[in-house]
């Protein structure tokens, strides 16, 4: 076969430093587009972004010529960057230093947007630890505690 072709989604799932609630209504909107035109410049065009105060639901379509710490690494330093061009309490922004990455299959995508898209009500309920660990064992992820937050 002369073509290498993929169709691969991921959702992408990360938090600020220490949970810290940097994302808030001054930028939530210029941040997710932010992040969308990143993504699309490493060819992993944006479905849906999504999130809260202190944390980040991205899914997407990921490219064959990167691999997911390549992505993140852009993802993240790019837009922390950015971020902190925003002054003020944004100066000190950063990321968490890891990431969760889950493999979404085509007939699981709409029901992947509309629990991204329903974050604000969700979290209502839900911290973004409980929530993580959900995805965590619901993967079949093998964790520590201990190295999980920062």
């Amino acid at each position: 076969m002369p073509q290498s072709l993929s169709c691969v989604i991921i959702h992408i799932i990360f938090s600020t430093k220490d949970r810290y609630p940097f994302i808030n209504d001054a930028i939530e909107t210029d941040l997710y587009s932010y992040l969308a035109a990143i993504l699309q410049q490493v060819k992993c065009p944006a479905i849906l972004i999504n999130g809260m105060p202190d944390h980040v639901h991205i899914l997407c379509n990921l490219s064959r010529t990167i691999s997911i710490a390549k992505l993140l690494e852009e993802v993240k330093k790019s837009s922390s960057k950015w971020i902190k061009t925003k002054g003020g309490i944004h100066q000190k922004f950063h990321w968490q230093a890891g990431y969760g990455v889950f493999s979404v299959s085509q007939t699981k995508v709409q029901s992947v947007k509309t629990y991204i898209q329903n974050q604000k009500d969700h979290h209502r309920t839900k911290t973004f630890q409980d929530e993580f660990r959900e995805f965590l064992s619901a993967n079949g992820v093998d964790y520590d505690e201990k190295y999980v937050w920062d």
